[in-house]
């Protein structure tokens, strides 16, 4: 990441103004927009979500001491009004924004941040999110259930917080943008317990306003929220039980307005190449890389050789037909709308008589035998037996085992468990946007455990060593010094080959005629999938 765009927020702040005063005169206040998706929501507490469909309805609840300028990657201040830090990296402090309340009219206080993240990391959560707050001290005491609240996080006063960390970590603001950041009211968990997910109080734009199991989701306006003009619109609905076909005709209809599943691949050729609908299409990038696994402990692929045969055989052009087009071929672990990809890197071309002459290299001439696991819903079948295809034209006989996503998640997590996964449909999609969360839980040492997510078991300590450096370069003055230094760890990486990077896929919403606002915010970045803060009704009374 640009570290120092985290410094520039009072140049940013003007230039989202001067952004917004291009397209002000379009902008109306008011209306509803309908939004489908074919299966129930989980949870909208912010401690537990945490899948694609439900992370932009909890950001629209909730609000963290750190955001991104809608539709990009760039760090700015939320609820915190400022923040500083000391000279050794190690201490933050947040000075939080006056008259910010929660949705039962209670005013925010530096308390209810503490609570928050104490809450997230106590065991007794069962958070997922728990983990990513590893860097601030005390954690360890807390994660064993030996204390109730991080020693790190001390509150100076109602609007000052202050974190101290046990080693300098880039990562930290980023941390303090994700979900399991944002600021809950101790009151309202207290009293809902595990329910409070089904009646969520946050800060955020929008509040809950009905929530109806296997039928609808209503949000409505946050009457006070703080950032004057938002949100856009009066009232969200979230219909739930839509079949995607079925929600793809309704907004053609002009019955709905957003397809939250996306366009149905069985339609999405008709959908690009139609004349009256294909302007209501938005693409863009995503934090997001399809990779074939090669587990380091399993024979052959304990030979980098054979490994980055792998990595020549695979045609990604033609895999990524499969698909409709719909993602751009990839040559390293990170993705292009990511900090610190490299432009320049050229990878491993697809290139079968090379992949040849390296397993002949490797004394394998003749080929090998092997398994490639792959999640059993459409189209990763279909993608795994394209690369098995490819795989066999340079002698690599691999089996496919199509299993259920869970299953392919666990033989994963097992040392021995699988010689190759395709990770499509369980891919990785970066939690903040930042290149170290490319790295620690699916290539570092530490993801390589039972029940990981480093399905290649790869572990390379020179370059945990190099990541640790990296991410206690927290001075914006050294930002491109750490990009750099990410590059050379990501190319080493691909020296190693553990991996072979097939595509990056991009992001495809379809919006109906009646709804405003820039391209960006229906492709956020990290608002996944729609910024529903600043999108807005054409036609609002």
């Amino acid at each position: 990441m640009s570290r120092d765009r985290l410094y520039r927020t009072t140049a940013l702040a003007a230039g989202l103004l001067l952004a917004s005063s291009v397209w002000a005169q379009e902008i109306k206040q008011g209306g509803a927009m309908t939004v489908t998706y074919k299966d129930d929501v989980s949870t909208l507490d912010p401690a537990i979500g945490y899948d694609w469909q439900n992370w932009s309805m909890i950001k629209s609840l909730f609000d963290g001491l750190m955001d991104y300028a809608p539709g990009t990657t760039d760090l700015v201040p939320d609820l915190a009004e400022s923040y500083t830090l000391s000279d050794d990296g190690l201490t933050y402090t947040f000075k939080l924004r006056d008259g910010v309340t929660f949705h039962n009219g209670r005013p925010l206080t530096a308390e209810d941040i503490a609570y928050s993240i104490n809450r997230v990391v106590r065991p007794e959560t069962q958070s997922p999110g728990a983990g990513f707050f590893g860097m601030i001290e005390g954690f360890d005491a807390v994660a064993s259930g030996a204390a109730q609240e991080l020693s790190g996080i001390r509150i100076v006063d109602p609007r000052t917080i202050e974190f101290k960390l046990s080693a300098p970590n880039a990562t930290f603001l980023h941390v303090m943008a994700i979900n399991f950041a944002h600021a809950v009211p101790r009151e309202e968990v207290e009293r809902y317990g595990q329910d409070f997910g089904k009646h969520p109080v946050g800060t955020g734009a929008f509040k809950l306003e009905e929530w109806t199991l296997g039928q609808r989701v209503v949000f409505a306006r946050n009457e006070n929220y703080y950032r004057q003009g938002l949100p856009r619109l009066d009232r969200i609905v979230f219909e739930v039980g839509q079949e995607p076909l079925v929600a793809l005709l309704r907004l053609q209809r002009g019955e709905v307005d957003i397809l939250g599943d996306g366009i149905p691949p069985a339609k999405f050729l008709e959908v690009m190449e139609s004349p009256e609908w294909r302007d209501n299409v938005v693409e863009g990038g995503q934090l997001h890389t399809g990779y074939v696994t090669m587990n380091v402990n399993v024979p052959p692929f304990d030979n980098k050789l054979v490994r980055q045969a792998v990595n020549h055989a695979i045609n990604k052009d033609r895999v990524i037909r499969i698909i409709n087009g719909r993602a751009v071929p990839a040559n390293q672990p990170l993705p292009p709308a990511m900090p610190g990809y490299d432009p320049d890197f050229e990878g491993y071309p697809y290139d079968p008589e090379k992949a040849k002459s390296l397993l002949a290299e490797a004394g394998l001439a003749d080929g090998f035998t092997t398994e490639l696991f792959a999640m059993n819903t459409d189209p990763n079948p279909r993608i795994a037996q394209a690369i098995q295809q490819d795989l066999a034209a340079v002698g690599i006989k691999a089996e496919l085992k199509t299993l259920a996503q869970a299953n392919v998640i666990a033989a994963g997590g097992e040392p021995t468990g699988a010689p190759m996964i395709w990770s499509g449909g369980m891919a990785w999609i970066a939690d903040f946007p930042d290149p170290s969360n490319f790295y620690g839980p699916i290539l570092g040492c530490a993801g390589a455990v039972p029940g990981g997510w480093n399905w290649s078991w790869y572990c390379n300590e020179a370059l945990d060593a190099k990541a640790a450096q990296a991410d206690a370069m927290v001075d914006p003055a050294k930002a491109e010094e750490r990009l750099a230094l990410w590059r050379e760890i990501y190319a080493e990486v691909m020296a190693d080959a553990p991996w072979a990077p097939v595509f990056n896929e991009q992001r495809f919403t379809m919006r109906g005629d009646r709804l405003g606002g820039p391209d960006a915010i229906f492709v956020d970045p990290v608002h996944i999938p729609v910024h529903y803060d600043e999108v807005y009704a054409k036609d609002a009374q």
